[in-house]
């Protein structure tokens, strides 16, 4: 009935996997959980073995670093059943119920359902507060928000699918990238897949510190830049490539190229101050996928 598929890379998820598994086993239904450990450090790969002890679940352990995406497709390789519930390693489902409120899904066999992301009303210590409030102001949205533009908030942290769906749209490229997302919603996009938003969130609680996340930010930046290059449609689903596209129409990305090389340690420190400005990060990453 359910294949629940946990990717992790440095960190615990026993008690995420048995959070999710009391659900399961409340409800009766018939379910597997996997995870897939991406050549973690040794501690942390000793630590989620406890998982191979538990009835249903199992871990995977990847011979080398392979990359989210690959690890993605191999969970979806091995399953049983054809609804696939795909979980970051770093969150928590808010709710007692948030297997169960997935169930109509899983026994209509929607092809895709986003059940949104959340943070803790509690900020983490100055030096993870850039992430922290790009959650809270970019992620964290209500459903009728969601719905709006429902291609714009999927997430791979928190998403029910169809096996046959997931493999049809994952990226099967080689090599690792950061902010694949983009892709899978612009292939479900692209392939017509409605993306149903439900409110069934996660708490996102893997916070990176300011320095790392923002590094990250322009990873995606790069790798959406990269896409773009053959895909140009990706725009109509991204705000930043949406931005883009504009200034590209317009003849604009030198100029924009220009001001950015003049800004930008300006930028950077309003983007890595104790309350950083997400517009500037906006402008930040607009800037820099002009440059690159």
């Amino acid at each position: 009935m359910l294949s629940v598929l946990i990717p992790t890379y440095n960190y615990n998820i026993v008690t995420l996997v048995k959070q999710v598994k009391q659900q399961c086993d409340a409800l009766g239904i018939l379910y597997e959980i996997i995870a897939a450990d991406d050549f973690s450090d040794k501690e942390y790969t000793l630590d989620n073995r406890v998982i191979n002890s538990l009835t249903n679940c199992r871990l995977i352990e990847n011979s080398s670093n392979m990359g989210r995406t690959y690890t993605r497709r191999l969970l979806a390789e091995t399953t049983q059943y054809d609804m696939l519930l795909f979980l970051d390693a770093d969150v928590l489902p808010v709710k007692e119920t948030f297997i169960k409120d997935y169930l109509p899904y899983i026994t209509d066999k929607a092809l895709a359902v986003f059940g949104g992301y959340s943070y803790t009303p509690e900020p983490p210590e100055k030096n993870r507060i850039l992430r922290y409030k790009y959650g809270r102001c970019r992620e964290e949205k209500p459903v009728d928000i969601r719905k709006q533009n429902p291609y714009g908030f999927v997430f791979s942290g928190n998403i029910l699918l169809r096996k046959d769906v997931f493999m049809e749209n994952n990226f099967n490229g080689e090599g690792k990238f950061y902010g694949l997302d983009v892709w899978f919603s612009y292939s479900l996009f692209r392939s017509g897949v409605p993306v149903i938003q439900i409110h069934n969130p996660i708490y996102h609680l893997g916070i990176e510190e300011n320095e790392v996340f923002f590094k990250k930010a322009l990873d995606s930046v790069a790798t959406k830049k990269q896409l773009m290059e053959s895909f140009p449609e990706i725009g109509m689903v991204n705000p930043l490539m949406k931005s883009y596209r504009l200034l590209k129409k317009y003849r604009l990305t030198a100029i924009i190229k220009a001001g950015f090389k003049l800004t930008e340690p300006l930028m950077r420190k309003m983007i890595l101050k104790n309350n950083p400005s997400l517009f500037v990060l906006d402008i930040y990453r607009l800037g820099y996928l002009c440059s690159l």
